[in-house]
């Protein structure tokens, strides 16, 4: 293994421009960064857009979008000018790759390829009549063609032998002769392939370490074959787990269920919560910590900490981290997300009165006892949940009589006996729900706490199910309750 332990360490993410951004790739850059940002080191986020074919329109805006909503910010990237290493977008980088590729040339080790797609299939298949692994370097032409840019040019490979390696996560590798073979660095259409220009990136921008899925480990022995021709070292490889299904049965994936790592903000998830969560994915800091703010990671991550096995995407453990954040947050940031949350369910309240800051203060930990994530307020406003808090509810006057009652009167006394009681209590003690319970309790006990409780709770809310009516009465005020009682024993023509 090379010794890079002088140089600063650089990191880099490069994905490809053809998609949205899943929790794999999320997570890879999420350690690359971390490692940069402990070591004082850069990171650098490269976009690898030379298959144009599967490139998707707005995909590199949206990887940006996505890796700052998380808070991974990059040294250079796409939208960085005059970085001292040119273009952070391979397709703009066309000339040096071409430059590298005539070095290999001059050296040997490049030639065109010579045969075209129909005799290429006939190697396969004659390789698989002989049932042998189909390898170009077999039909390698003894003399190579001048390269005039409109074939394949591939890689000769410098030595057939045995490649071992060192992976920081995996530990030593190997594999022999029969994962090296005569690879195409630059295509037809004048775009280097990923295995060449990924290495001449690395080279140039000074990486000192790569990161990523084990799917990479196969094509290893290639990789190393064309350090070897261009006469460099390679970095550190650090192979990370795969990220797996909750059962553990295989790799997340698309048809499993794997999102859009936007579609998670969307849906009300704190970005401090997912940045935790998928640092504890196939990383285990050894202590029993398990919140970890930004800071905390970069100071915790460690390389020799991340695991060998895969680790699963457990969405229960992903909620309780995001409603722990929840809790976490500041109390302006907390009351002005509740705000934001509801106005833009209800626009019509961003107007109102009602909505006040003493309001959002009060339902604040009714809210946080109920949400594991912003999307759960929404589904409570649109399911009503809340409506009482803003306005007076409506509803049948035989949903205010409790299910044992028969008729109207006992209702109506005991709903008098609670405008009686209610109104005795001072304005100055009316904030203090044990106050108002404690004025109502006795009564409640002697008469059957469902009688009495029944109608008041659907007085005030119109609901079957919410928080403790004397919780509600002392967040809507007394005025407000009183009302509200009122206008109950009028729809039961009292």
């Amino acid at each position: 293994m090379p010794d890079q332990s002088a140089q600063k360490v650089v990191t880099r993410f490069a994905p490809s421009p053809t998609g949205f951004m899943h929790i794999g790739g999320v997570r890879t850059a999420l350690f690359a960064y971390l490692w940069a940002r402990k070591n004082n080191g850069t990171f650098i986020l490269r976009i690898e857009d030379t298959d144009k074919e599967r490139e998707v329109p707005g995909s590199i805006a949206h990887i940006q979008e996505s890796l700052k909503w998380l808070g991974i910010t990059w040294d250079y990237g796409p939208d960085t000018p005059n970085a001292p290493f040119g273009s952070l977008i391979q397709s703009e980088r066309l000339a040096t790759y071409k430059e590298f590729a005539e070095k290999l040339i001059e050296k040997g080790l490049a030639y065109p390829d010579p045969y075209s797609p129909e005799e290429l299939e006939q190697f396969r298949k004659q390789a698989e009549q002989e049932k042998r692994p189909f390898l170009y370097r077999m039909h390698r032409p003894d003399v190579f063609e001048p390269w005039d840019g409109t074939k394949p040019l591939r890689l000769k490979v410098p030595e057939v032998k045995r490649y071992q390696w060192h992976d920081v996560v995996r530990g030593d590798l190997e594999a022999g002769e029969e994962a090296l073979d005569d690879f195409v660095i630059i295509k037809s259409d004048g775009y280097p392939t990923y295995n060449f220009a990924h290495i001449i990136d690395d080279y140039l921008m000074g990486v000192t370490h790569i990161m990523r899925g084990d799917e990479f480990i196969s094509s290893t022995p290639r990789f190393l074959s064309l350090y070897d021709a261009l006469g460099i070292a390679h970095p550190i490889f650090a192979t990370l787990p795969p990220i797996l299904k909750d059962d553990r049965t295989k790799k997340l994936g698309k048809r499993d269920g794997a999102k859009d790592i936007l579609e998670y903000r969307a849906e009300g998830y704190l970005p401090e919560a997912m940045r935790n969560f998928l640092a504890l994915i196939g990383w285990n800091p050894g202590t029993e910590q398990e919140l970890f703010s930004h800071d905390e990671l970069v100071v915790a991550f460690d390389l020799d900490k991340i695991q060998k096995a895969g680790g699963a995407f457990n969405e229960t453990k992903l909620l309780w981290l995001n409603h722990e954040w929840i809790k976490r947050m500041p109390s302006d940031e907390l009351y002005e997300m509740i705000r934001a949350t509801i106005t833009s369910y209800d626009s019509k309240l961003a107007q109102s009165s009602t909505l006040t800051d003493s309001l959002i203060a009060n339902i604040a930990p009714i809210i946080l006892e109920r949400i594991q994530k912003w999307g759960d307020l929404t589904a409570m406003l649109e399911a009503g949940e809340l409506s009482y808090f803003f306005n007076a509810p409506t509803y049948a006057r035989e949903a205010l009589v409790w299910r044992e009652d028969t008729g109207f009167d006992t209702t109506i006394t005991h709903l008098n006996e609670a405008v009686k009681r209610f109104g005795a209590i001072a304005d100055s003690e009316w904030s203090d729900s044990e106050q108002i319970k404690a004025t109502m309790w006795d009564y409640a006990t002697e008469q059957g706490r469902g009688s009495v409780l029944w109608p008041i709770r659907y007085a005030l809310t119109g609901r079957d199910k919410s928080p403790d009516p004397f919780m509600v009465a002392s967040i809507i005020g007394k005025k407000e309750t009183l009302a509200r009682l009122s206008t109950a024993l009028s729809a039961l023509g009292a």
